[in-house]
């Protein structure tokens, strides 16, 4: 185990961010860090093929002594990968951050009296952004193509709580958990799918909610249910 201990200077050394320095950037608790990694962790190896590294930092104690601390070591990809679950001001103090870790070897001369950093702020959030943006396309790719409730409702001329009533009177939806279900008996007939809706909490967590999407099949059942 003592091949797995590294202090965050040595992290910083070899451009890397540990889990503990992510915490302290973003003003997070260390173990909903750790929580956040480990959950987003499975969607990166899928793409990337590889886990996060894991190692333990030597904390000093009050008493003189210390402890270990398990935590995560990653690299710039793999932070900024999950900065994508913070908002932007935690973003920002990451990315600044690794600018300064970078600063010596990401700076090149321009001009005389100019230097400029290879990668801005701007292009590391947009790649960041890009990130997400395919995990969430690829997470909502069984549902391409499908219709929204209110995009059905208006085509059938009505408002979107008249049609959630009318399924609801019909046995073809149910309301649990703060949204509507399709009906076990109506599961297997491909009328509709679960979409996943990503946004983020007023203390720059990102959460997650999922709704009814009508397939096309299930759009033509609503209209002939309805006449």
């Amino acid at each position: 185990m003592e091949n797995n201990i590294i202090t965050i200077e040595q992290a910083a050394a070899a451009t890397k961010m540990t889990s503990i320095e992510i915490a302290q950037l973003t003003g997070k608790l260390h173990k909903n860090v750790m929580r956040d990694i480990r959950n987003m962790e499975p969607a990166w190896e899928k793409v990337h093929g590889l886990k996060f590294e894991q190692m333990q930092i030597r904390e000093a104690l009050p008493n003189g002594g210390y402890r270990m601390k398990p935590c995560y070591v990653l690299t710039k990809l793999e932070s900024l990968y999950i900065a994508t679950k913070y908002n932007d001001e935690a973003r920002a103090r990451l990315i600044l951050r690794w600018a300064e870790l970078e600063s010596g070897l990401r700076i090149t001369q321009q001009k005389p009296t100019e230097r400029r950093m290879l990668e801005t702020e701007q292009e590391i959030l947009k790649r960041s952004d890009a990130i997400r943006q395919t995990l969430i396309g690829r997470e909502n790719a069984h549902a391409d193509g499908c219709l929204t409730t209110s995009e059905v409702a208006r085509a059938l001329d009505m408002t979107v709580k008249e049609l959630n009533r009318l399924l609801v009177e019909r046995g073809i939806v149910y309301y649990n958990g703060g949204r509507y279900k399709l009906k076990a008996e109506y599961e297997d007939h491909d009328l509709a799918q679960d979409r996943a809706f990503h946004y983020y909490g007023l203390e720059g967590e990102k959460k997650e909610r999922h709704y009814l999407v009508w397939t096309t099949e299930g759009a033509e059942f609503l209209k002939e249910m309805i006449g």
